[in-house]
């Protein structure tokens, strides 16, 4: 079978009239070619369907970059990663960068081979979710000398930057607004203990407790919960409690659907509060409309990755930790009284 060969640099700079030399100028940006010779080449290039090959050219630049970046994520799926990287990725764009984007599953060893797959495609640096507990992985490959910016995590390690919102203030803040309504039977339902997030939205409910005068229950108390199955269940056994709780704080966004659930199949949506810490889609269309802390995910993702390009750049100032407010969205699930 006849394989139509790729057009090449020497190609575009046969029709174009110039040399390679010239062509290679253009095509990297770099100055050296007149605007009339730039459109030029820029006219042969898309007559030909010329492709510059990134791999072959970052061998041959004297900053060996690849226009690439690398994404790690617990879980594309989960609208809030995948929001999450929509905005790294809408930043990385205007800088002319490919992302590559993985999840990592909260698994340590899926984390440590998306890492190495990362650093062998000599990515010029990473934005990533850390695995709970887990950070060996990504020390060393920080101290390769890889740029790298931790997002919704901190690093357990130094010199390194991370961007995370008020996890604990955002969920005592959330928690006290229920015990202004009258709320003394709060309960909490949460992601893995390991997760550092977990740690701080747990935080900030004990301090949202104390804080209100009320004595932590702990019979309402369920952690560990990973996924919207987990949730559901649990949710069913926190109704069969007596007294029973009248007003829920779901600490992340797949728990808030799987309590969601187990209220709207017992008819309880209208009289058991909810608070869930992210939003998700289609939270304001139900009746009620849930009450949300919301993260600014887009604001989290354009830090992250302003971070980690100024590193790429050569930014050697101290290591930043940016916080990025969230957002109690009262909607009226959050406002039940009990």
């Amino acid at each position: 079978m006849d394989e139509r060969r790729e057009p090449t640099m020497r190609d575009v700079a046969a029709l174009a009239r110039v040399s390679v030399k010239t062509v290679s100028r253009v095509v990297n940006g770099l100055p050296g070619a007149g605007p009339e010779v730039a459109e030029r080449v820029r006219a042969a290039a898309r007559s030909l369907g010329y492709r510059p090959n990134l791999t072959a050219s970052s061998l041959r630049r004297s900053d060996k970059r690849s226009a690439t970046i690398g994404v790690l994520f617990e879980d594309l799926s989960n609208p809030f990663d995948s929001a999450l990287l929509r905005a790294v990725e809408d930043r990385a764009r205007q800088n002319g960068v490919l992302v590559l984007a993985g999840s990592s599953e909260d698994e340590p060893h899926l984390q440590r081979e998306l890492l190495e797959s990362l650093a062998t495609r000599r990515v010029d640096g990473m934005v990533v979710m850390a695995v709970g507990g887990h950070q060996d992985a990504l020390q060393q490959e920080r101290e390769r000398g890889t740029p790298m910016v931790l997002v919704d995590r901190p690093p357990t390690f130094g010199g390194t930057d991370s961007v995370t919102t008020t996890n604990r203030d955002s969920s005592r803040e959330a928690v006290l607004h229920l015990a202004e309504l009258g709320h003394r039977h709060i309960a909490f339902l949460g992601d893995r203990q390991t997760l550092w997030t977990s740690q701080e939205r747990y935080t900030g409910y004990l301090e949202g407790l104390a804080h209100a005068g009320l004595k932590l229950r702990e019979d309402l108390v369920r952690t560990d919960l990973k996924g919207p199955d987990a949730a559901e269940r649990a949710t069913a056994e926190l109704l069969a409690r007596d007294p029973r709780p009248t007003a829920l704080f779901t600490a992340q966004n797949l728990v808030t659907v799987g309590a969601m659930r187990v209220l709207r199949a017992r008819d309880l949506h209208q009289r058991v509060a909810l608070i869930g810490f992210d939003d998700f889609p289609l939270a304001d269309m139900l009746q009620p409309a849930v009450t949300v802390v919301r993260q600014d995910v887009p604001a989290l993702g354009r830090k992250a990755a302003e971070l980690v390009f100024a590193r790429i750049e050569g930014d050697t100032s101290p290591p930043v930790h940016a916080v990025v407010p969230a957002t109690l969205v009262r909607r009226g699930s959050g406002e039940i009284r009990p």
